[in-house]
């Protein structure tokens, strides 16, 4: 059994608060392990019974998970919600009538275990703040479920691997929640710069910003490096990460970084406002990050080829995408159409479960990402170059 490191009391904080839980929440050439045996595309209509859906559990009834992922199974082939896991039994009882949920099936932070004995649950869900992804991770793959946690996947390098460990001991599957490689207009990108529509792969600029706000609870645990891990970069960076990633389709092999809060701002005592980072690949493409707690919301990428560049902006919004390709004399908007991400990724890793796939973002996509923003904040630092 996991040895959890979190106190009795951290455990009685998350039932009292319930934290609000949500998380707001990312190809490849054969130089990159981590993608190169991965599929671009969107889960196929396949070779199971119509009927046969894989049972889901949710950990943590927080924002993300009421408003985005439960909404989404609606939409899903492959997915059924058939219980859930919260520290507050009067909402968790609200909802299950809500999807259809039986009562039998709603479990707390402390029965979490017994959920082994529950043949309806095949996979499980971790939406919850970021420190306590190794620990309900791990206990669920020992309770002998397929396993998906949202990113990061941990707040160590050492946490995360000791989640690909467990999953692999118990023999299931782990996915990490990178919705935006389940997303048509994101997956539309990166069949754009791996055909060379844009001509050889020069540079990436991307932004990730949204003003931190202590007054609601969804922010409250984002202020605490114990359980956030860190703060901008940890919360909405990983995006330009991961994004600077999966369009190279290459892992950077160089890191600089610059780090900075707004001195005696209380947001800011013990997590990171604004960081930017470079990040310099093999072919040498050059993806210049920057993520702040400080501006209006941004979520987005542009991406500069030797014959013409293109913008995603948004770029990881849940459901509006605006993509523009232009050239010197030319701009114009390649329109598509909207899919539900949330379903695409629920119905991925259903089918993965189903017909004993490899996901395409599997732990050791989210492993490789904390390996880098580990290094990033050790570049920021240390003000020098950091090799990876």
């Amino acid at each position: 059994m996991y040895q959890s490191i979190y106190s009795p009391s951290r455990r009685g904080f998350i039932k009292q608060a319930s934290y609000s839980l949500g998380i707001a929440g990312i190809g490849g050439a054969a130089a990159n392990p981590v993608f190169a045996s991965q599929s671009l595309g969107m889960p196929s209509e396949s070779v199971f019974p119509p009927e046969k859906k894989a049972g889901w559990a949710i950990v943590g009834l927080g924002k993300y998970a009421t408003e985005q992922i439960m909404p989404a199974f609606a939409e899903c082939k492959k997915s059924k919600l058939v219980a859930l896991v919260s520290g507050t039994p009067d909402k968790a009882k609200k909802l299950a009538d809500q999807y259809g949920v039986n009562s039998k099936n709603i479990y707390n932070y402390q029965n979490y275990d017994s959920i082994k004995n529950n043949p309806e649950v095949d996979i499980i869900y971790i939406i919850l703040p970021n420190s306590l992804h190794a620990e309900y991770t791990i206990r669920g793959a020992q309770a002998g479920k397929h396993m998906i946690s949202e990113k990061p996947m941990a707040t160590s390098v050492k946490d995360a691997q000791a989640m690909i460990d467990a999953c692999k001991k118990a023999g299931k599957k782990l996915m990490i929640g990178y919705r935006a490689q389940y997303e048509p207009f994101n997956l539309k990108v990166i069949e754009m710069v791996r055909s060379n529509a844009l001509g050889q792969l020069k540079m990436i600029t991307s932004d990730h910003g949204r003003i931190l706000k202590p007054e609601e609870k969804a922010d409250q645990w984002r202020m605490k490096k114990d359980l956030a891990g860190g703060g901008s970069l940890m919360d909405i960076g990983i995006y330009s990460l991961n994004a600077a990633r999966y369009l190279t389709g290459e892992e950077p092999v160089e890191i600089t970084a610059m780090m900075h809060s707004t001195p005696n701002d209380p947001r800011f005592k013990e997590v990171e406002e604004n960081m930017t980072f470079l990040l310099r690949f093999p072919s040498g493409v050059i993806a210049q990050c920057n993520s702040s707690y400080s501006y209006q919301e941004v979520k987005r990428y542009r991406v500069f080829g030797s014959e013409a560049w293109l913008d995603l902006d948004p770029a990881t919004d849940y459901y509006r995408h605006t993509l523009h390709i232009g050239k010197k004399e030319s701009k114009e908007q390649i329109l598509l159409k909207e899919g539900n991400q949330f379903a695409s990724q629920l119905d991925h890793f259903s089918e993965c479960v189903l017909e004993n796939k490899e996901p395409k973002t599997p732990g050791e996509e989210g492993l490789q990402d904390l390996k880098l923003m580990m290094a990033i904040y050790e570049a920021a630092a240390s003000k020098e170059k950091v090799k990876v």
